[in-house]
């Protein structure tokens, strides 16, 4: 037996040809990588089968309802023509097929199990997307790069569970989380250098208008989406504060802003003469963050800087014909007592041990106060409605101590529509009840704020307590849920957080600025 072994592999040692067998083994080999390599998911199949370079056409990002009402930024379209990049076609249609692959095998998936449904899975961040894509990006034009991001915000994926954001705030999460990635990987922001402190580069941190300057000083010691070199920006900040220009030149109770409009509007012209970018497009990319009550105000003297640059307000009235929602930004008015400390005494009590149905106390100056005390202030021990907290109530409970302690707190406007209440109570987990017509709500192009506030007409005002009765249990739970949710997204940290207030109030910038950008139908 083992001589017959013997004989036959001596045979086919020596009869067999060796290297036409290894060929054959190498082409089926080779076959066979090939195959599975057309199964897998993007990007790695983009590599051996790249995606055509057909364009297709998107519309604008922001879905909000207000967003209706969005106006053509004047003498400033800007276009980005995607016929003659067709680098951007391609970055766009990468992340589209891997997205219909991922789609593909999800539904094969619900097709093999129908007892029970999840939701797909979110798909990597683009933070994480292959190298390929960061280079070609790197490549593109400004006003290319917003235009692929504008694309591939329209197709984004949806997100299951995500650790760092809550769906029910969210008018679309999925969008939401691919806009802000995008962000982060994208955007560039540049600063002039040009304006004397205090009313330029010098952020005043404290009291109900410390928004502008909290931004302000965030966003200059910035090295994520700051950049030197403006050829490269997307957006570009005009870095002054409302509240240090009405601090320096307002001559007490002379009733007169035009010195402050002037002071804006021959900085602008000077910027206008020594650069090119604000002429390039009438200072449509062009941004300013003003919290004080007249932001809207001082912006008169100069009718591009008015009508064209992207405004965050805090005094969001669209009723005045300054701010115009779909491309303003509603800035939230946040309290800072101790800059040093600035998210000190948050949160609240649970629902369980909110005695008090309703709360407010402040001043009486605007047209809603008033007629609030009128109709509430002494008439039910259940809606604590008060003018200025006497010393006799704060000696029992402070002002933050009765928000900690009831269900809902009243925030209505004051002289503007605005109230720095309104961030007060998410801090305290109080859920807020807005009544201020004509006031667009901060991040309203993305926050869902019926999930987590009440809005109540000023004409309703004698109905108040009757309206929030009606509210079933389950939905204030869900309300005050909801609100200790969206606590950090109003958070002013020292050294900035993902999805924080300086980020948010970032992001909706940036949404603005995509909003301009027009993406060409295909043919």
């Amino acid at each position: 037996m083992t001589k017959l072994l013997r004989h036959i592999m001596v045979c086919l040692m020596f009869r067999i040809d060796w290297r036409k067998l290894f060929l054959i083994g190498s082409v089926l080999t080779i076959t066979s990588v090939v195959i599975q390599i057309s199964t897998l998911p993007y990007p790695l199949k983009e590599w051996i089968f790249p995606p055509p370079t057909t364009v297709s056409s998107f519309e604008p990002l922001n879905t909000a309802t207000m967003g209706d009402q969005f106006e053509t930024v004047h003498n400033a379209p800007v276009i980005a023509s995607l016929n003659s990049s067709t680098k951007v076609n391609e970055l766009a249609l990468v992340t589209k097929d891997g997205e219909k692959n991922f789609r593909r095998r999800k539904q094969r998936t619900n097709t093999k199990s129908t007892s029970t449904f999840s939701p797909p899975s979110s798909p990597p961040p683009v933070r994480n997307m292959a190298n390929h894509v960061p280079r070609h990006l790197s490549s593109l034009t400004p006003d290319e790069a917003l235009a692929f991001a504008k694309r591939n915000i329209e197709n984004a994926a949806l997100v299951g569970d995500d650790p760092e954001l809550y769906a029910p705030l969210f008018r679309n999460v999925s969008t939401f989380k691919r806009s802000y990635e995008l962000m982060e990987r994208i955007l560039k922001v540049y600063i002039y250098q040009e304006g004397k402190r205090p009313i330029f580069h010098h952020p005043y941190l404290r009291g109900i208008y410390s928004s502008e300057g909290w931004f302000m000083k965030l966003m200059e010691e910035n090295g994520q989406f700051v950049t030197k070199d403006p050829e490269k920006a997307h957006l570009f900040y005009l870095p002054y504060s409302a509240r240090q220009l009405q601090k320096a030149l307002y001559v007490p109770d002379s009733h007169d802003l035009k010195p402050l409009s002037i002071i804006l509007r021959d900085y602008v012209n000077m910027l206008a003469a020594k650069y090119p970018f604000w002429n390039l497009t009438h200072g449509s990319n062009h941004f300013l963050v003003a919290c004080h009550d007249w932001g809207p105000y001082i912006l008169k003297e100069h009718e591009e800087l008015q009508r064209n640059t992207i405004k965050a307000l805090c005094n969001a009235d669209v009723s005045e014909g300054i701010f115009i929602a779909g491309k303003d930004v509603s800035l939230p008015e946040t309290t800072i007592r101790n800059p040093r400390r600035p998210l000190r005494n948050l949160g609240g009590k649970r629902v369980s041990q909110r005695s008090i149905l309703a709360f407010y106390a402040g001043h009486m100056h605007g047209r809603v106060r008033p007629v609030l005390l009128k109709y509430w202030k002494d008439k039910d021990e259940d809606m604590r409605i008060y003018g200025p907290l006497s010393n006799r109530i704060t000696r029992v409970m402070s002002y933050p101590e009765h928000m900690k302690s009831s269900k809902y707190c009243i925030c209505p406007m004051g002289y503007e529509v605005n109230s720095p209440r309104i961030v007060e109570a998410v801090y305290y987990e109080c859920v807020p009840v807005i009544i201020a017509d004509n006031f667009i709500p901060p991040f309203n192009e993305v926050l869902n704020w019926s999930a987590f506030s009440v809005v109540v007409a000023e004409k309703d005002i004698p109905k108040l307590k009757e309206i929030l009765l009606s509210i079933p249990s389950r939905k204030y739970l869900s309300m005050h849920t909801n609100v200790k949710m969206l606590q950090k997204h109003f958070h002013w940290n020292a050294k900035p957080v993902r999805y924080d207030l300086f980020h948010m109030i970032l992001h909706s910038i940036w949404s603005s600025r995509l909003n301009q950008i027009q993406v060409p139908r295909s043919s």
